[in-house]
């Protein structure tokens, strides 16, 4: 078992960085769409480049993000129903929508979002706005992202695993030092 715990601190840390980096994307998807909001009205001009960068920052920020959102346990939950169960009930109840719900949806996306990705990056996929960017960089976010949720689910099943067992604290307690400012 302190293997399999030492492997999910490793994609807990993975995913932690991706979500502190993905942290600055958020800051130049604003800039980017403050700019060019600046630039459509006092210049009276737009450029379709622009507007498919704030496209490409936004389905960076959520497809990186997922990773992180669920190591920090921040994904939509049903704690109304299950807030009334024990602790003990709650993992168990996470590690079956895990299994069951999570892995299966994250690896079909994962495997289906492969062959778009390669086709796109193979066939030389364009926009066809015109001066629109390529395709194949926003669509190699969908395997990336898919994969960090993939081994984030991994590393929380690890560790609800760990802690019925007794071999890790409860995964569910306040975490500390995965806010970006915190470290």
């Amino acid at each position: 078992m302190a293997a399999l715990l030492s492997l999910s601190a490793m994609i807990d840390r993975l995913n932690a960085s991706v979500g502190r980096t993905v942290y600055w994307l958020v800051l130049v998807m604003v800039l980017v769409s403050s700019g060019n909001a600046v630039v459509r009205y006092l210049l009276n001009t737009s450029s379709n480049a622009w507007l498919e960068i704030q496209w490409y920052l936004f389905s960076g920020v959520f497809l990186l993000s997922s990773g992180y959102t669920l190591l920090r346990n921040e994904h939509i939950r049903i704690d109304v129903v299950t807030g009334r169960f024990s602790r003990t009930t709650q993992v168990w109840i996470d590690i079956v929508g895990t299994l069951f719900f999570l892995m299966p949806m994250a690896a079909l996306i994962l495997w289906l979002s492969i062959p778009v990705f390669t086709q796109s990056l193979m066939g030389g996929e364009q926009s066809s706005d015109a001066g629109g960017l390529i395709r194949w960089p926003v669509k190699l976010m969908i395997p990336v992202g898919f994969s960090l949720l993939l081994l984030q689910g991994l590393s929380e099943l690890i560790k609800k695993v760990g802690f019925l067992t007794g071999a890790a604290s409860d995964p569910g307690a306040p975490a500390t030092g995965h806010h970006g400012g915190e470290q």
